[in-house]
């Protein structure tokens, strides 16, 4: 069967079709990357699978924050913690970055203020809040 089509024809030769079946391979192949770049929708719970964190309360600095083991914590003023999933509402992207005041998403530019609410989009729903609770010096981070 593989013969009939590896026959040059009135048209064509073997180059030409093996070429059309490169092109078919490199235009599938295409839309695949692009399918797997997109991620999951804004519509789509973003939820982190990271597990139960304990991080000290002096290691949150204070107006800022940091991000470990799929949870951001943050401390917006002085003895006031937050937490949240690193995890981007816009399309589900890890978020890897905090500067300054500002929780941002490398991947499409969204940005989040210390209370996980939206500063600037595309993302147009707040982080994923985590549990946490202050335990003396410490900090228990869970469920996102």
């Amino acid at each position: 069967m593989i013969d009939a089509f590896l026959k040059v024809s009135d048209t064509g030769s073997r180059r030409d079709l093996f070429r059309s079946f490169g092109l078919v391979a490199l235009g599938g192949g295409t839309a695949a990357v692009l399918a797997a770049c997109s991620g999951p929708s804004e519509s789509s719970s973003a939820a982190s699978s990271a597990g139960p964190l304990t991080v000290a309360k002096t290691a949150v600095p204070s107006g800022s924050g940091m991000i470990k083991d799929g949870f951001i914590v943050t401390q917006p003023t002085a003895g006031s913690f937050k937490a949240f999933s690193n995890i981007c509402t816009h399309q589900g992207c890890p978020i890897t970055d905090i500067s300054g005041g500002t929780i941002m998403c490398n991947c499409h530019g969204s940005e989040f203020n210390l209370d996980g609410s939206v500063k600037r989009g595309p993302a147009s729903r707040p982080l994923t809040t985590a549990k946490v609770t202050e335990d003396g010096a410490n900090l228990d981070v869970s469920g996102a």
